[in-house]
């Protein structure tokens, strides 16, 4: 059981039988009288967020929530499919739960799935990805706009600005928290 004073950014609780998460946070004492501690609450299966202010005797319970590793499958449709790799159980997850996850996910990738009363409600990927690039413009050499980059497209289906030396073929490290390029992945 946490209490109110242990309340951070991150910290993730169960109320009302729903896992939460804790976006924001803020402690005040008034002159006299108890604690109050202002948060911002997030439902991490639904996405919808709420304030409310809570005093220092109030207790909350942990969010009974498990990380599995399990690896992507395949889609099929706006499903998307995972295997658990130590059960070989096999769970569908929505486009819409994945959010952009899905611009940087490639068949056999591991990837850890948070799980909450044995219903998937998230994915976390690795920090980055290696992708090949599948569409890139030629760059036209003298271009004076003042950027050094050019949209190029993943194998994903996913765009976004690299330098100019990329070509079409190449190999890239993409930043999966951020969606951008790194470097150029070494073969």
């Amino acid at each position: 059981m946490y209490t109110a004073s242990d309340l951070r950014k991150g910290l993730k609780v169960e109320i009302d039988g729903e896992p939460f998460i804790v976006t924001d946070f803020e402690f005040s004492k008034p002159g006299k009288g108890q604690s109050l501690y202002r948060t911002r609450l997030k439902n991490m299966v639904t996405g919808n967020a709420f304030e409310k202010t809570y005093r220092s005797n109030d207790k909350f319970r942990k969010a009974p929530l498990e990380e599995r590793t399990m690896q992507y499958l395949y889609s099929q449709g706006d499903e998307y499919h995972f295997m658990d790799t130590k059960s070989y159980e096999q769970i569908a997850i929505t486009a819409e739960q994945l959010g952009d996850n899905i611009n940087f996910m490639v068949d056999n990738m591991d990837v850890a799935v948070l799980v909450f009363k044995e219903r998937p409600i998230g994915v976390t990927l690795p920090n980055s990805v290696v992708l090949e690039v599948t569409r890139a413009d030629p760059w036209a050499k003298g271009d004076t706009s003042g950027t050094d980059t050019k949209p190029v497209t993943v194998e994903t289906g996913y765009t976004l600005q690299v330098p100019p030396f990329v070509e079409e073929g190449d190999k890239i490290q993409i930043d999966t928290r951020t969606g951008q390029y790194i470097t150029r992945a070494k073969e």
